[in-house]
């Protein structure tokens, strides 16, 4: 399919640069264009700020005429809503033409903008762009369709699927740009996931640090603990942001205390069908805090269940130029598939090079938008 028109272009690249920073709203760019001249271009802010469309709106004395590119449909008036609608500003603009590249999928807007454009006589088409559109905005379609976070899996690995020695040694199996590109999607995303065998073993902080300056805007990190193995001395909890602990009810009602006394949130989840914490639980709470986006980051103990239970949606796997052999400990485990039909397969997979490792990722799980 051909890309997106020019003008779409520049108003994706406005959605991709806010991206992270509007949830639980959805990340839009917009464009306006007169006689095929750029008036302004918009983003998102924050939640309480103003719309993408509202944005570019602000930024030119005069858009009657004009053309609006925008990468999601404007919304539309209901109730609770804080932000005027933008379908609204669009017509009070005199703005003649709208080009959508996706509908919205929440209930209180799909298509709902489109009419009331239409409504006004203004010409609206849709589709320009949509698959760039779409690739950005599948944590926002997914939450708004399941409400539950869109889960990203990761794992840095040897050729032979070895994410540390049998001693755990890890540090570093990947090369600096890998790590780096890791950071950078850590900047991104709305919570970094990792399981407690992780934090002991590497005293991770799962803080963004891309350019390895510590970003200003941290995701939640949650950490997966349902035996209560982390010590309120990691430092995890020194770090700056918010932390939650996934665990359970059997835990020493003494590790929970001192957990609670770092200032980190503590979730209580049944325990999950093979051992850990419920998994679905524990996104469904994800997901009404406003979480639209995860970046799962192992074990692999952690990964297997994510396979296992269809949570991930999506694949980053770094493989790295290396054996590692013996008892090292795999990426995903320890149950996998018993046949290769049953193999967890990635759709549309893309490879890429950074230095000497190769990046492999796709789409995989139950979810499509």
């Amino acid at each position: 399919m051909p890309g997106p028109s020019p003008f779409m272009a520049l108003a994706i690249e406005a959605s991709r640069r806010v991206r992270g920073f509007t949830s639980p709203n959805p990340w839009v760019g917009a464009a306006l264009v007169r006689d095929g001249e750029l008036l302004a271009t918009g983003a998102t802010a924050p939640p309480g700020g103003p719309h993408a469309e509202a944005a570019a709106l602000a930024a030119t004395p005069d858009a009657r005429g004009a053309t609006a590119y925008v990468t999601l449909e404007p919304c539309a008036p209901f109730e609770g809503k804080r932000t005027p609608p933008c379908s609204e500003a669009l017509v009070a603009a005199g703005v003649a033409r709208v080009v959508i590249a996706l509908e919205d999928p929440d209930p209180a807007v799909r298509g709902r903008g489109i009419a009331r454009l239409r409504d006004a006589g203004i010409a609206v088409e849709i589709g320009d762009g949509r698959d760039e559109a779409l690739a950005l905005l599948r944590p926002y379609f997914k939450h708004r369709a399941t409400g539950r976070p869109y889960v990203i899996a990761k794992f840095a690995a040897s050729l032979d699927g070895r994410i540390a020695t049998a001693t755990g040694d890890s540090k570093w199996i990947t090369g600096e740009r890998a790590r780096d590109l890791g950071h950078q999607q850590r900047a991104w995303v709305d919570a970094v996931l990792a399981g407690s065998g992780t934090i002991l073993a590497d005293d991770a902080a799962l803080t963004a640090r891309p350019g390895g300056e510590l970003a200003a805007r941290q995701p939640v990190r949650v950490v997966l603990d349902a035996r209560g193995r982390v010590p309120a001395t990691a430092r995890l909890f020194r770090e700056t942001g918010h932390i939650i602990v996934a665990t359970t009810a059997a835990v020493d009602p003494a590790w929970r205390a001192s957990i609670a006394a770092t200032g980190a949130t503590i979730m209580d989840c049944e325990p999950g069908a093979t051992g850990g914490v419920n998994l679905d639980q524990l996104f469904a709470a994800l997901g009404r805090r406003g979480i639209l986006s995860a970046w799962a980051e192992g074990g692999g103990e952690t990964l297997g269940s994510l396979f296992a239970g269809q949570h991930a949606d999506e694949v980053w796997a770094f493989i790295a130029p290396m054996i590692i052999g013996g008892d090292g400990r795999a990426a995903v485990g320890p149950a996998g598939a018993r046949t290769i039909a049953d193999a967890w397969r990635l759709r549309d997979p893309v490879v890429e090079q950074l230095g000497t490792d190769i990046l492999v990722r796709g789409y995989t799980g139950e979810w499509e938008p």
